[in-house]
Protein backbone atom coordinates (compact mmCIF):
# COMPACT_ATOMS: atom_id res chain seq x y z
CA UNK A 1 0.00 0.00 0.00
CA UNK A 2 1.26 2.83 -0.92
CA UNK A 3 0.74 6.68 1.18
CA UNK A 4 1.23 9.74 -0.89
CA UNK A 5 2.83 12.50 0.16
CA UNK A 6 -0.17 15.12 0.68
CA UNK A 7 -2.33 12.59 3.08
CA UNK A 8 1.18 12.21 5.25
CA UNK A 9 1.06 16.10 5.36
CA UNK A 10 -2.91 16.10 5.84
CA UNK A 11 -2.15 13.86 8.96
CA UNK A 12 0.52 15.59 10.19
CA UNK A 13 -2.03 18.99 10.31
CA UNK A 14 -4.76 17.23 12.34
CA UNK A 15 -2.45 14.61 14.78
CA UNK A 16 -2.50 16.90 17.86
CA UNK A 17 0.32 19.31 18.87
CA UNK A 18 1.96 17.41 21.97
CA UNK A 19 1.96 13.70 19.90
CA UNK A 20 4.02 15.93 17.52
CA UNK A 21 6.56 16.90 20.00
CA UNK A 22 10.32 15.67 20.40
CA UNK A 23 10.22 12.71 22.79
CA UNK A 24 12.58 13.50 25.93
CA UNK A 25 16.03 12.14 26.26
CA UNK A 26 16.47 9.35 29.08
CA UNK A 27 18.71 12.03 30.56
CA UNK A 28 16.50 15.15 30.36
CA UNK A 29 13.15 12.85 31.32
CA UNK A 30 15.45 11.83 34.59
CA UNK A 31 16.20 15.33 35.55
CA UNK A 32 13.14 16.86 35.03
CA UNK A 33 11.47 14.12 37.11
CA UNK A 34 13.80 15.21 39.57
CA UNK A 35 13.05 18.60 39.35
CA UNK A 36 9.38 18.33 39.30
CA UNK A 37 9.66 15.94 42.39
CA UNK A 38 11.64 18.59 44.11
CA UNK A 39 9.22 21.51 43.36
CA UNK A 40 6.16 19.24 44.24
CA UNK A 41 7.80 19.27 47.85
CA UNK A 42 8.58 23.04 47.82
CA UNK A 43 5.06 23.38 46.82
CA UNK A 44 2.90 21.24 49.65
CA UNK A 45 5.26 23.49 51.98
CA UNK A 46 6.66 20.10 53.21
CA UNK A 47 9.19 21.99 56.12
CA UNK A 48 12.54 22.27 56.12
CA UNK A 49 13.36 22.47 52.43
CA UNK A 50 14.53 24.78 50.43
CA UNK A 51 15.78 25.30 46.97
CA UNK A 52 19.61 24.65 46.18
CA UNK A 53 19.91 26.07 43.10
CA UNK A 54 23.45 25.63 42.15
CA UNK A 55 22.99 21.80 42.88
CA UNK A 56 20.32 21.92 40.58
CA UNK A 57 22.16 23.26 37.69
CA UNK A 58 25.28 21.37 39.07
CA UNK A 59 23.08 17.65 39.11
CA UNK A 60 21.55 19.00 35.53
CA UNK A 61 24.95 19.35 34.32
CA UNK A 62 26.25 15.82 35.06
CA UNK A 63 23.47 14.48 33.52
CA UNK A 64 22.62 16.07 30.42
CA UNK A 65 26.14 17.38 29.98
CA UNK A 66 26.75 21.08 30.56
CA UNK A 67 25.13 23.64 32.69
CA UNK A 68 23.46 25.41 29.56
CA UNK A 69 21.85 22.38 28.75
CA UNK A 70 20.45 22.04 32.28
CA UNK A 71 19.43 25.98 32.38
CA UNK A 72 17.59 25.14 29.52
CA UNK A 73 15.68 22.47 30.99
CA UNK A 74 14.99 24.28 33.93
CA UNK A 75 13.54 26.95 31.84
CA UNK A 76 11.79 25.13 29.94
CA UNK A 77 10.07 23.76 33.18
CA UNK A 78 9.76 27.59 34.17
CA UNK A 79 7.69 27.80 31.06
CA UNK A 80 5.62 25.45 31.36
CA UNK A 81 4.33 26.20 34.47
CA UNK A 82 3.91 29.78 33.30
CA UNK A 83 1.82 28.39 30.39
CA UNK A 84 0.08 26.20 32.76
CA UNK A 85 -1.07 28.85 34.91
CA UNK A 86 -1.95 31.17 31.96
CA UNK A 87 0.95 33.73 32.66
CA UNK A 88 3.27 34.83 29.78
CA UNK A 89 6.20 32.98 28.93
CA UNK A 90 8.65 32.70 26.43
CA UNK A 91 7.57 30.69 23.45
CA UNK A 92 10.99 29.70 22.39
CA UNK A 93 11.85 27.96 26.13
CA UNK A 94 8.30 26.29 25.92
CA UNK A 95 8.00 22.45 25.29
CA UNK A 96 5.23 20.64 25.23
CA UNK A 97 6.72 17.24 26.12
CA UNK A 98 8.75 19.10 29.15
CA UNK A 99 4.92 20.64 30.11
CA UNK A 100 3.27 16.86 29.57
CA UNK A 101 5.89 14.80 31.41
CA UNK A 102 6.29 17.35 33.97
CA UNK A 103 2.29 17.23 34.70
CA UNK A 104 2.37 13.49 35.24
CA UNK A 105 5.18 13.89 37.48
CA UNK A 106 3.83 16.56 39.60
CA UNK A 107 0.26 14.81 40.17
CA UNK A 108 1.80 11.52 41.22
CA UNK A 109 4.27 12.97 43.63
CA UNK A 110 1.31 15.80 44.86
CA UNK A 111 -1.23 13.16 45.50
CA UNK A 112 1.51 11.12 47.51
CA UNK A 113 2.26 14.39 49.50
CA UNK A 114 -1.20 14.81 49.93
CA UNK A 115 -2.19 11.52 50.70
CA UNK A 116 0.37 11.08 53.46
CA UNK A 117 2.38 14.83 54.03
CA UNK A 118 4.74 13.30 56.79
CA UNK A 119 6.00 9.95 55.05
CA UNK A 120 5.73 11.72 51.28
CA UNK A 121 7.79 15.00 52.69
CA UNK A 122 10.86 13.19 54.55
CA UNK A 123 11.15 10.69 51.29
CA UNK A 124 10.50 13.57 48.59
CA UNK A 125 12.62 15.71 50.31
CA UNK A 126 15.62 13.73 50.99
CA UNK A 127 15.90 12.04 47.73
CA UNK A 128 15.92 15.51 46.63
CA UNK A 129 18.86 16.60 49.13
CA UNK A 130 20.59 13.78 48.40
CA UNK A 131 20.40 14.28 44.61
CA UNK A 132 21.50 18.48 45.47
CA UNK A 133 17.72 19.93 44.73
CA UNK A 134 17.40 20.80 47.63
CA UNK A 135 18.84 21.45 51.11
CA UNK A 136 17.54 21.37 54.81
CA UNK A 137 17.14 24.88 57.01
Amino acid sequence: MKIKLPAVALLAMIVPGPAQAAALSEAEATFLDQLVTASAVLEQRCTGYQVDGSGSVQLGARLLGSPDAAMAMIDAYAAAIKAFDGESYDPGKYRPEVAEAARRTFRQVRTDLIRNPTRACADHGETSVARGLLRRY
